[in-house]
């Protein structure tokens, strides 16, 4: 079975502008083309743009997946290098978690900080964001 661009599109969520830029970057084949020059992918392009779509979504960056891409063509070699990337990717992302944490503090501390019943002009929230040093923390 094979696909037009818009349906590989419907099917996997990415918009066509991304479909083509993988094409360009080499992380899908470049497609058939039929007789009047149009687009036609095959179930493995599908499977392809899938994973990488899924991958992104994991917010793996894109040096990663084309790493994991690259890993894919050689099944019988060790998944090492596939098991550090998903450990990076783990560390990457609770480090953003700590970090919005910070930073959901802060902005809960700014939030409750005025409590209304004042003027614009003695406004601690717009304080607040008008002057990093009235932060509590580095955020």
């Amino acid at each position: 079975m094979d696909f037009s661009i818009g349906e590989l599109s419907r099917r996997t969520g990415v918009k066509v502008p991304t479909i083509r830029y993988y094409e360009k970057e080499g992380l899908i084949d470049d497609p058939v083309r039929t007789e009047g020059n149009q687009r036609r992918y095959l179930e493995r392009d599908l499977q392809r743009l899938t994973f990488i779509k899924h991958a992104r979504d994991l917010g793996l960056p894109m040096t990663a997946i084309r790493s994991l891409i690259d890993l894919s063509a050689s099944p019988c070699h060790s998944c090492e290098d596939a098991d550090r990337i998903a450990k990076e990717q783990l560390i990457a992302v609770r480090d953003r978690i700590r970090s919005l944490r910070k930073l959901e503090a802060e902005l809960a501390r700014i939030a409750d900080s005025c409590g209304g019943g004042h003027t614009v002009a003695d406004c601690n929230v717009l304080k607040a964001f008008g002057d990093h040093s009235l932060c509590h923390e580095e955020h």
